[in-house]
């Protein structure tokens, strides 16, 4: 089977084919990164205008580097939601003409179950049942996932997810966008160890993140003399290993909690080289299998969404031109 899908939750316009849920036939991803860099964040209005720009080159590039036509495509998968509704909506309505048009079977994807799925498309790939840290712009979930369709809540941020937590603190400090990519960069040539940053909710599987923002805050606030550009990279080296602490320290208690020897780590975040390198580590000294995508599979993309797609689509699932965006769509709800 053949899918076609479509992605345009936030601000990454993308389409990918993929053939039986596992091998990437194309995959086209057009940034905003620039357009919004100036402003410190998305602005959803600018990001669904953009959108409307880039998606059918995007979709064009995808079926011609797949050597494809619509007509030699089985079914059309889209991201429904969670995400900003204006940026959901422009690809839902692509979707819903190409399938319209070309009497193609169309079904909607939830976007989290798509960052899970792409641990499928890498070339370790795990057996349901796992445990799934999902870090993604704002989220920060983590589940027990048994199979499609079938996943348990286990521990979901009270406030500020990860990505959120990077992306502010790069904002307080004036150290551009997106956040988590500029203090990964930064990071490396830092000290972890130089400042001391709380771990909150140490007890319980759920996250908190305002407390390490306010925590940066505070400390800018405090000091005498403005920061140097030289201590930049100790402060973000701290602020990253207390972040990375709690992601990696919480998900693997939620694996022993429920007798798992496996956990995949996906989502935007889940490209943070500290992160990845410590979830390695742990899982060595755990005995716990770790399983992360590849950095590009890590961010927005439309192959995720197509192996969730196949899957639906290959068990019967149809969903109608009447099938409208969500802004949020909790995975837990998946099975209601």
């Amino acid at each position: 089977m053949k899918v076609l899908a479509i992605e345009t939750s936030c601000d990454e316009t993308a389409a990918a084919v993929v053939r039986d849920g596992r091998e990437v036939l194309s995959s086209v991803v057009s940034s905003q990164v620039d357009i919004h860099s100036k402003y410190g964040g998305v602005v959803p209005e600018i990001a669904s205008r953009k959108h409307v720009e880039s998606i059918i080159p995007v979709i064009l590039q995808a079926l011609d580097n797949a050597r494809l036509d619509l007509d030699s495509i089985d079914g059309i998968a889209v991201t429904r939601g969670p995400g900003l509704i204006g940026s959901l909506l422009v690809g839902l309505s692509v979707a819903k003409s190409i399938a319209f048009a070309k009497k193609k079977p169309l079904v909607g994807v939830n976007h989290l179950e798509g960052h899970v799925a792409a641990i499928f498309l890498s070339d370790r790939t795990p057996v349901f049942p796992f445990v799934a840290l999902v870090v993604s712009g704002g989220h920060t979930i983590v589940y027990l996932a048994r199979d499609f369709q079938d996943f348990v809540l286990l521990g979901q941020t009270r406030d500020d997810a990860a990505g959120e937590a990077f992306d502010k603190a790069a904002k307080l400090l004036n150290l551009g966008y997106p956040g988590g990519v500029v203090i990964d960069r930064l990071a490396k040539s830092g000290n972890p160890e130089a400042l001391t940053f709380p771990r909150p909710m140490r007890d319980s599987l759920d996250f908190s993140f305002s407390g390490v923002k306010t925590a940066l805050l505070n400390y800018t606030r405090k000091r005498e003399k403005p920061i140097e550009e030289g201590e930049i990279p100790d402060i973000v080296a701290s602020y990253q290993e207390a972040i990375v602490d709690v992601l990696v320290e919480k998900t693997m208690r939620a694996a022993a909690l429920n007798d798992m020897p496996r956990v995949a780590v996906v989502g935007g975040v889940a490209a943070n080289s500290r992160l990845r390198s410590r979830f390695m580590e742990e899982g060595q000294k755990r005995a716990i299998e770790v399983f992360i995508p590849p950095p590009v599979l890590c961010t927005d993309n439309a192959a995720m969404i197509a192996v969730v797609g196949e899957h639906l689509l290959a068990r019967g699932r149809r969903d109608g031109h009447d099938l409208n965006a969500v802004s949020r769509w909790p995975l837990e709800t998946l099975l209601k």
